[in-house]
């Protein structure tokens, strides 16, 4: 059974502030093979919890791999059955090639809510 994941997306670089992320990389995991997918555009749904939640859903996601998080999106994320990684960076190929491998290890980075301020920069790890 295969699983798909996500990562939020800047070029080819995994996008660290996942509420801002113009777009996600799918990506299908078969084995230990990650195969692209799609690129999901976010256009209109940066900060929406639920607008998010939901296009994940709609797309068959199962996981999303990311650099930091809010905690109110990850327990969002979690609502609808999504598994929520954190910790990538560097090449969205790269990354998604290293968790189907097996050997991409979560940090559990949380960032800070943000709602008022929109400060990215305090993430706890």
């Amino acid at each position: 059974m295969s699983i798909k994941i996500a990562i939020p997306t800047n070029g080819e670089l995994v996008d660290a502030h996942f509420g801002k992320a113009a777009g996600f990389t799918v990506f299908e995991l078969e084995g230990k093979e990650a195969k692209f997918v799609e690129l999901l555009s976010a256009a209109g749904l940066q900060h929406q919890h639920e607008g998010l939640a939901s296009m994940f859903k709609r797309n068959g996601v199962d996981v999303i791999v990311c650099g930091g998080i809010g905690g109110g999106m990850i327990n969002g994320l979690k609502a609808i059955g999504l598994e929520v990684v954190t910790g990538a960076s560097g090449s969205v190929v790269e990354v998604a090639k290293m968790y189907a491998s097996g050997n991409f290890v979560s940090t559990k980075t949380v960032c800070q809510d943000h709602a008022h301020g929109h400060d990215h920069g305090k993430c706890s790890h």
